[in-house]
């Protein structure tokens, strides 16, 4: 008869294999997945505490989501000549922070059910209500491609946030990049264009978003146009077409693009990529899933 310690001894190998095993592939979650609790706090300590949503003044922004040189400047523009959309500059909420300072600030703020991720999400509601009320408009858009990198936290910030996919032919992006850098590092722009891609990616195939191309954007901006407005809910303006007749701010780096194309006031046709150039497998991959030729 076998020894029953041999059979807890196997028992608790297998125990621990499952335990390295899920570490490193760890199973496959929902967007609003809550991780499992340990079975003792002595085996991971107390968890950390999370506070709960406070309130928006914001309930349902619009975020643009692309990469960089995708047209997403253009698609501010257009929008923000409606009536009822503002769409400012660049607006960059994954680099505005709040610094718990002191070791009893994390307790004050937990004392307030809240902690340093929803201070920051509070900060970035204020802003986006205080662009909003300045403009005495209805809907906010916020384009800034950084956005794109951090889609995860947007959609945990605002749950019902509504969201525009611009999509861009990789090799046109990585193109678009080579031309603007006086010494472009291509090894480094290339990575950069896949950084975005693979977010893009994962945001189309997880959250219900509204999803167009820079191609089609310029080619046939009134039909694209519409179909965005159709998606927020608001009737569509013949003035949104003529974007260089209104005020959108100053046109500078880092608040978006700044080319004399942008400043001309008019819809120009989207330089295609070029189909002798040869992208990494993966590139080409996410190409072919977006709806452009190989």
């Amino acid at each position: 008869m076998r020894d029953p310690r041999i059979n807890a001894i196997g028992k608790g190998i297998k125990r621990r294999g499952r335990l390295i095993a899920e570490a490193v592939s760890p199973p496959k979650r929902t967007l609003d997945a809550v991780p499992a609790q340990r079975s003792t706090e002595a085996e991971a300590g107390p968890e950390p505490y999370v506070a709960p949503r406070a309130p928006r003044l914001v309930e349902s922004p619009v975020f643009v989501l692309s990469s960089v040189r995708s047209g997403s400047t253009l698609l501010r523009v257009l929008l923000n000549s409606h009536s009822r959309i503002r769409a400012p500059h660049e607006m960059h909420l994954r680099t505005v922070h709040v610094n718990l300072s002191r070791d009893f600030t994390a307790d004050a703020m937990k004392a307030l059910e809240l902690d340093k991720d929803e201070v920051e999400h509070v900060l970035w509601d204020r802003l986006l209500d205080l662009e909003l009320t300045r403009s005495g408009k209805e809907l906010i858009v916020d384009k800034t491609p950084p956005n794109t990198l951090m889609w995860r936290r947007l959609h945990r910030c605002w749950p019902e946030a509504r969201y525009i996919l611009l999509l861009r032919h990789p090799g046109a992006v990585i193109a678009s990049l080579t031309s603007r850098r006086t010494d472009p590092d291509h090894e480094a722009i290339e990575a950069e264009v896949l950084s975005y891609s693979e977010k893009l990616e994962e945001a189309r195939q997880n959250l219900a978003c509204h999803v167009i191309t820079y191609e089609d954007l310029t080619a046939e901006p009134e039909q694209v146009t519409r179909g965005i407005c159709d998606y927020l809910g608001v009737p569509w303006e013949p003035a949104m077409l003529d974007y260089g007749s209104k005020d959108h701010g100053t046109f500078r780096p880092q608040l978006g693009d700044w080319s004399s194309t942008i400043k001309s006031g008019r819809i120009q046709s989207a330089r295609q990529a070029d189909p002798n150039a040869t992208l990494s497998p993966r590139l080409s991959e996410l190409a072919q899933a977006w709806g452009y030729p190989s």
